[in-house]
């Protein structure tokens, strides 16, 4: 039977995702070391856990409003205000989801008509591409550089705008490349989106995991709250990434239009799930976010010895500043980066991401996940280095 004809347009345009045949091949070796996955190798805490056990065995097993626990988004709504500076009614402009993929979604599908295009920093978090076309919409991509720390400028938003862009794409920290925007960074890009009466999809799902420097949201700049969606959520600072608990903040013009999308989809997060995710905002207010501060120190020692491993190789690394994740260039090996991602599974059986997997701006790079403990990170540096060596050395031709 042929599908094709039956198949959407929409849904064809795009391919798989350029990570995913990288884990199939390290799934059928012993002994492979991952560098490749964005999730924290932390447990969630357990007295998270234990209270997801604790309201299930409350028979706290129906549905939540759909919104998600009132207690819960009064609780976001508090945080929101302490980290970032912003205030949100918890009642009209916060919606608890499942996960912040599902907040970029609503977004997307929210802002989104067919023909529309919106500016999409790359290399990007490969989920963005694809969301756009499924709503009908155009990428309209920005290619940021390591020599400008892979920061947004104002010109570049300039030379991009066109009279179909509805809104732009931020997400610092950043998955791939570790970049953050400090305050300086973000306002001198706020007038231009000003001026062009853009909408701010705002993905702050790594806001709490930065080194050295505080996260700051362009929704807490001036005339920025009222065109800003803010997506967060509890996969990477509370470990939590199979609870998939997330929610986003935005005017209530916008949060009610994404509200009704979520309504017919999702009806509502999982009631466990939420109970988990308040208690967590509540033990993090009363102990000095205790458990996030512990995993973030973590991350950094691990942090600065990649970066340390990779320029003793010799490679060009730009120093993330916020996320997981260490994106060195190997363009001077003379070869492609999915080459060498794909020889170096292969060979030593360590997984790296391909930049391109991120987009054109990604090409010659490779995303290192340092979210796995010391030991493996060590072996995997030595592994690499072996790799950088034979290619040098002319033992293998690739």
């Amino acid at each position: 039977m042929n599908y094709d004809k039956y198949l959407s347009r929409k849904v064809k345009s795009f391919g798989p995702s350029g990570i995913r045949k990288y884990f199939d091949l390290l799934n059928d070796m012993e002994d492979g070391i991952s560098l490749g996955v964005g999730e924290p190798d932390f447990i969630t805490p357990e007295p998270i856990r234990n209270a997801a056990i604790e309201s299930i065995k409350n028979c706290h097993t129906k549905y939540t409003s759909n919104a998600g626990l009132p207690e819960l988004r009064k609780a976001i709504a508090e945080y929101q205000k302490r980290f970032i500076g912003v205030e949100y009614d918890p009642e009209t402009e916060i919606v608890v989801t499942v996960g912040a993929s599902e907040g970029i979604d609503l977004a997307m599908r929210t802002l989104l008509d067919d023909g529309d295009d919106i500016l999409i920093l790359e290399p990007s978090y490969v989920s963005y591409e694809p969301d756009v076309k499924l709503c009908g919409g155009i990428v309209n991509p920005i290619y940021l550089k390591a020599d400008n720390k892979f920061r947004l400028t104002p010109e570049m938003i300039e030379n991009a705008v066109t009279p179909k862009t509805k809104a732009i794409l931020l997400a610092y920290p950043n998955n791939p490349t570790g970049a953050i925007m400090e305050r300086e960074d973000l306002e001198k890009i706020a007038p231009v989106i000003i001026k062009h009466d853009l909408i701010v999809i705002s993905d702050e799902i790594y806001s709490e995991l930065t080194y050295g420097k505080k996260h700051v949201s362009i929704a807490s700049l001036p005339g920025m709250r009222e065109r800003t969606i803010v997506l967060n959520g509890f996969s990477k600072a509370f470990s939590m990434t199979g609870w998939r608990m997330g929610y986003f903040c935005a005017p209530k013009e916008l949060a009610e239009q994404m509200y009704k999308i979520h309504q017919y989809l999702i009806m509502c997060a999982s009631t466990q799930g939420q109970h988990a995710a308040l208690f967590a905002l509540r033990d993090a207010f009363a102990n000095d976010f205790k458990y996030v501060r512990e995993m973030r120190d973590e991350y950094d020692k691990r942090r600065v010895y990649m970066v340390r491993a990779f320029r003793d190789m010799g490679f060009d690394v730009f120093e993330p500043e916020g996320a997981f994740y260490v994106f060195p260039c190997v363009k001077s090996l003379g070869i492609g980066s999915e080459d060498f991602a794909y020889h170096l599974i292969m060979q030593k059986k360590v997984l790296v991401v391909p930049g391109e997997a991120f987009g054109e701006a990604g090409a010659g790079y490779l995303r290192c996940c340092y979210a796995t403990d010391m030991e493996r990170i060590k072996k995997a540096m030595s592994l690499i280095g072996e790799f950088v060596d034979d290619i040098r050395g002319g033992r293998l031709k690739i």
